[in-house]
């Protein structure tokens, strides 16, 4: 197998997971967390079950998802959205940064900044 295949094969499993989650498919998690996976955002919970019951009950779970870009390589898939917000029309940026391991999510990292208003932004924030 080289890199590319196994880059592929992470895209597309991380796309499928997230367009399951974002039609409300919270249990999709369960499949693509690995037990022990481990998270790296402040609040947020380490272990799968727990870290599962945690994003059931974040604002992410309630929110309209709009991926903009995907990008993997053999280890690693990252995804660029916009979160809205029934309260927030313009939502957050979130970029997600996953680490897989034999086709199962590890580890996460996540970046995540309000978008402003658009004459700040002059050349889009997506």
């Amino acid at each position: 197998m080289n890199d590319s295949s196994q880059a592929e094969r992470n895209k597309e499993l991380i796309v499928r997971g997230f367009t399951e989650f974002a039609a409300g498919n919270i249990e999709i998690l369960r499949t693509l967390l690995r037990e022990d996976f481990i998270e790296h955002s402040p609040g947020n919970p380490s272990g799968r079950d727990a870290f599962i019951e945690f994003i059931a009950a974040a604002p992410v779970a309630g929110a309209r998802l709009d991926l903009k870009r995907v990008i993997a390589d053999d280890q690693y898939a990252v995804v660029h959205y916009n979160m809205i917000s029934p309260e927030d029309e313009r939502g957050v940026a979130v970029v997600d940064i996953w680490r897989l391991v034999d086709g199962r999510i590890a580890e996460h990292w996540d970046v995540v900044q309000p978008v402003p208003e658009a004459a700040e932004i002059p050349n889009g924030m997506f």
